[in-house]
């Protein structure tokens, strides 16, 4: 038996209106027990609430959607309350003291639409990311995802796949009965088509990155103006800044939007080879750690010590420092210098994230996709009608697993734990 579930939807009371949704088997009997008969599908209605004493809850706009064509894919009711603390309180608590209903748990709306087929595993991720999403980017990207742009591609690269495993079958079952036929000539061709397309997706920064943020790595010697540097971007006194080496012993990450694009500011120990205490050690190792995995590194030291293909920084340019060439010269103090230093960030993060529009691959994707391209690519390399469709099966696997066909229990529970109650 299916549970009937319902949860406040809206933001947190008080409020100008309160979203609550029921679905389930027992939401037109709720919506009926609340409220008298229920009013025409999809059209909302004035109603007043009582509780199953009878007393007054509120009155409140309330809309009755049948299923199976709902955002869960089951029987669904809105009750648009007035939202204070008090009237949401009471009518949630006659909800919860009605015989079936249960409150629902985070993300459980959702998880009923993946699991009645209004959406799929990729829609499910992009709506996630689109409810934590605190950037412009990060909204564009995510709408991507959840508008189905992912699923649509996934689903045709499954079909084409179809076609070619069908043109196999047809080799096997046609040939003769010593000797299974022959592949149609252009076969390869059309598997390095299909692989293409899905290679080039897979080339794209991974969507990752506009939830996480593009990590900028400051890092240099002690007393670089590394922390004074971090300060400044973040425009707020973050890190301890001092004159005495090693004053930052431990990762200090911020997130901040520039232009739209997210970010994660990191603050680390001064890198040197001597005189480091113990604590100041395993600081300057977690530094180490932190430019192994910085998309953006801020060197604010000497350049013949730079990191490849980070960005040489001359910091305390207030206090007339000769120049450094190649470097972009600022001061914490002044300001001066970080506006051209920002840009440039700016840019270099730009590049680093998904094209806005673009579809793109998550860490999760990324490695199912990967699999997918390794079986096309050994589909297209040998002849063998019998080994070519164990290929093309097990591609069509990965793309099953991409668009949550054969999804694990553990998988679906640590990605709708991510939503909130009532989504």
């Amino acid at each position: 038996m299916i549970d009937t579930i319902f949860a406040l939807s809206s933001g947190a009371p008080p409020a100008g209106i309160a979203v609550i949704r029921i679905s389930g088997p027992e939401a037109e009997s709720t919506l009926s027990a609340l409220s008298g008969p229920c009013p025409p599908a999809r059209r909302p209605s004035l109603r007043v609430l009582h509780s199953r004493l009878g007393g007054f809850l509120d009155k409140a706009l309330v809309t009755w959607f049948p299923g199976p064509a709902t955002a869960t894919g089951e029987d669904l009711v809105e009750l648009h309350c007035h939202g204070g603390r008090a009237v949401v309180a009471a009518v949630l608590g006659a909800l919860e003291a009605m015989p079936g209903l249960r409150e629902a748990q985070p993300g459980e709306f959702t998880r009923r639409a993946f699991m009645n087929g209004r959406i799929d595993l990729t829609e499910a991720e992009g709506l996630a990311d689109l409810l934590a999403a605190e950037t412009e980017w990060q909204r564009l990207g995510a709408l991507v995802a959840a508008g189905g742009a992912l699923s649509k591609r996934i689903e045709i690269w499954r079909e084409l796949v179809l076609g070619l495993s069908a043109e196999v079958e047809a080799a096997i079952d046609f040939g003769d009965e010593d000797d299974v036929g022959e592949l149609p000539g252009d076969f390869g061709e059309s598997v390095a088509f299909v692989a293409g397309t899905v290679e080039r997706v897979l080339a794209r920064p991974s969507a990752d990155r506009l939830r996480e943020g593009i990590r900028v790595v400051f890092a240099g010697p002690p007393n670089a103006g590394k922390s004074s540097l971090f300060n400044a971007l973040l425009e707020e006194g973050v890190a301890i800044v001092s004159a005495e080496a090693g004053t930052t012993r431990d990762v200090i990450e911020r997130p901040v939007s520039l232009d739209g694009v997210p970010f994660t500011l990191v603050d680390t120990a001064g890198l040197r080879e001597a005189g480091a205490g113990e604590i100041e050690a395993i600081g300057i190792e977690r530094a180490r750690e932190q430019l192994v995995r910085a998309q953006i590194v801020l060197w604010l030291g000497d350049p013949e010590d730079r990191p490849e293909g980070s960005i040489l920084v001359q910091t305390k340019c207030d206090l007339g420092m000769a120049e450094v060439d190649g470097a972009f010269r600022v001061s914490a103090v002044t300001g001066e210098g970080l506006p051209v230093l920002v840009e440039e960030i700016i840019r270099l993060g730009k590049v680093a994230l998904p094209p806005r529009g673009n579809i793109a691959f998550n860490r999760r994707q990324k490695a199912v996709a990967t699999q997918a391209l390794e079986c096309l690519k050994r589909a297209g390399e040998i002849r063998d009608p019998l080994l070519v469709a164990e290929e093309l099966r097990a591609a069509r696997a990965a793309f099953d697993a991409l668009s949550g066909r054969n999804s694990t229990e553990e998988m679906l529970d640590a990605l709708f734990g991510r939503f909130c109650i009532g989504k």
